[in-house]
């Protein structure tokens, strides 16, 4: 079997499954096979796929449709999650799917941070698969995608760029949540009165144009990639977020309007920032207690793929990406950091 027909068939899976388990985990299998798959390792899909969805539950049930008219009263309701899933496989099915993501991508990016970012995350392996090829679960997938990003809509409070500060000096000025004891929606609750929070979003240098936006959105994912290696042990799974949804969003800029691109860019910057926040440890580790690149860039998405973490494995593709991008080597080493100190799968 070809690798794009194991990407559908995995999909036709998962799509059985729903977007969360065990209370509100996301469901990163969708994501996690995208990226398996991109990389030459469709062969490991289905026996990842028989261990993983041991844990996740059955779709969710409706409560009552969501409409055209009323659907800002069902965004952000997770109550609805159900209603939003199957809107939104209406939606798919009956338009083309770059309509669909040009009219809701600006309707959903404020909530960027839905299910600790899962929800553009989500959306950014389907668009990047179905820029590939359009068999019929791909766009299957992305009204999965889009649903969910819909039901856990959740914004962070936003700051234009204004400054002049890089991306990697930007983050590194982005304050500490003062509470850290409890998980990501109280931890994002902090920012509005986090001060600090406003002028660190504002210290990164402004885009004037598309091609900037886009540009910086790719320097913003590679900061965010290196910023791991020495910040991990903060929090080795939660942190690979403030790296994987600004690349994300990068990936989905092809499929979108160029007019969108600047905004795009704004709230990928303030979703990295607010992982940041949450999960920065106080002080990063000693340079000399850090790996360095295990090898080459094949070698280090091997070694992810048999970890077998969706951490680790949706990290690698990022971090691949980056070191392709800049050649810089820590992002490679990035990802060993993550499999030493992500806990293996017992699954």
């Amino acid at each position: 079997m070809d690798a794009d027909s194991t990407l559908d068939e995995a999909y036709e899976r998962l799509h059985r499954t729903g977007p969360e388990f065990e209370g509100w985990l996301s469901n990163h299998g969708p994501m996690a096979v995208e990226a398996m798959v991109r990389h030459g390792h469709a062969r490991r899909v289905h026996g990842w796929l028989d261990r993983y969805m041991d844990r996740l539950d059955e779709p969710p049930r409706g409560l009552s449709p969501v409409t055209g008219e009323d659907w800002r009263a069902a965004l952000g309701d997770p109550g609805r999650l159900g209603d939003w899933l199957v809107f939104f496989a209406r939606e798919v099915a009956e338009r083309p799917w770059r309509e669909v993501l040009e009219t809701w991508w600006p309707r959903l990016l404020p909530g960027v941070a839905a299910g600790a970012t899962h929800g553009v995350i989500r959306t950014g392996h389907a668009v990047h698969a179905l820029l590939g090829h359009e068999d019929a679960p791909r766009p299957a997938e992305l009204g999965q995608a889009l649903g969910y990003w819909a039901a856990r809509w959740q914004p962070v409070p936003l700051t234009a760029p204004s400054g002049t500060a890089g991306p990697a000096a930007a983050l590194a000025g982005v304050p500490r949540v003062p509470d850290q004891s409890a998980g990501i929606n109280h931890r994002l609750g902090q920012l509005s009165g986090l001060t600090g929070w406003s002028p660190a979003l504002a210290a990164l240098r402004p885009a004037t144009d598309p091609g900037q936006a886009r540009e910086l959105l790719a320097e913003v994912t590679a900061a965010a990639a290196l910023h791991y290696l020495p910040n991990a042990h903060g929090s080795p799974v939660m942190l690979v977020h403030a790296a994987t949804a600004p690349m994300a969003v990068l990936r989905t800029l092809p499929a979108l309007p160029r007019a969108l691109w600047v905004d795009s860019l704004h709230a990928a910057w303030a979703a990295s920032a607010a992982v940041t926040a949450a999960y920065a440890p106080a002080e990063p580790a000693p340079a000399d207690a850090l790996p360095t690149a295990p090898g080459s860039a094949e070698e280090v998405f091997e070694l992810a793929a048999r970890h077998g973490d969706e951490h680790v494995i949706k990290l690698a593709d990022t971090c691949l990406e980056v070191h392709a991008r800049t050649g810089r080597p820590e992002a490679l080493a990035a990802v060993a950091r993550a499999a030493a100190l992500v806990e293996e799968p017992n699954v």
